[in-house]
């Protein structure tokens, strides 16, 4: 049995970077990308536009987010099925090595219903 990790790193993780290194970075995070996918372990993963987030309250209101009580907003993240802790933490070790950048990995709940929806394409 395998569990979804998210991998993610915080908005501005990245500012250290120098606009030069900038090529190396994509290519190398490309790269442990490409070897997760290999493996059979990738899942999905993006960059996000930095601090552009909508929060939409039940009743339909929408608001310029983050939510105000946030102090740190995801700047990235990866998900990987895995079959353990210790290979989310693998992973997300060589995604801190491509990406410059301290990553945060964090366990997913099951959903039995949307597994069988993922696996019935």
């Amino acid at each position: 049995m395998t569990t979804r990790y998210l991998i993610s790193f915080i908005d501005g993780a990245m500012d250290h970077i120098p606009d030069e290194d900038w090529a190396d970075v994509g290519e190398a995070s490309h790269a442990v990308v490409r070897e997760a996918h290999l493996a059979g372990v990738w899942v999905f993963g993006a960059g996000l536009e930095r601090q552009r987030a909508s929060v939409v309250a039940p009743d339909g209101t929408v608001t310029d987010g983050p939510y105000p009580e946030t102090r740190e907003v995801i700047g990235g993240f990866s998900i990987v099925d895995v079959a353990s802790r210790e290979e989310a933490l693998a992973w997300a070790a060589k995604i801190a090595v491509a990406c410059r950048c301290t990553q945060e990995v964090r366990e997913l709940m099951p959903d039995a219903e949307q597994d069988a929806m993922l696996r019935s394409g």
